[in-house]
């Protein structure tokens, strides 16, 4: 195997927000707009993902897998309506998890996050 590439890296949070090994790429923690009603949260996220494919010349068509977590799992219609307006029916697989975020805004915070793993071979 090649090396292993992180970029977008928070020392603070000790954590990479990409790591590409091999023909994948691993994106952790994509959020956006936080503090905003959940359709413009999972919007947000989606473009910070974007944003993370575009820098290493990847699409949203890259990616293969999304790991979704929701502060209400109800929210899952609203983060299908986004999916289907973003792709062109090659969906991602995925998974949805609920959880409490370890986030300073609490209940009216971070309501959606998500990590992928695009393929770039």
């Amino acid at each position: 195997m090649s090396s292993i590439l992180r970029s977008d890296i928070n020392k603070e949070w000790a954590h990479s927000g990409i790591v590409e090994a091999g023909d994948f790429v691993f994106i952790s923690y994509c959020v956006g707009n936080i503090g905003q009603p959940i359709e413009n949260q999972v919007n947000g996220a989606f473009d910070h993902l974007s944003k993370r494919l575009e820098s290493i010349g990847l699409t949203l068509e890259s990616v293969v897998k999304i790991d979704c977590l929701f502060r209400d799992i109800w929210d899952i219609p609203v983060m299908e309506k986004v999916i289907k307006e973003r792709y062109t029916g090659n969906y991602p697989a995925r998974k949805s998890l609920q959880t409490e975020f370890a986030h300073h805004g609490g209940q009216d915070g971070l309501k959606f996050q998500l990590d992928a793993i695009a393929y770039k071979g």
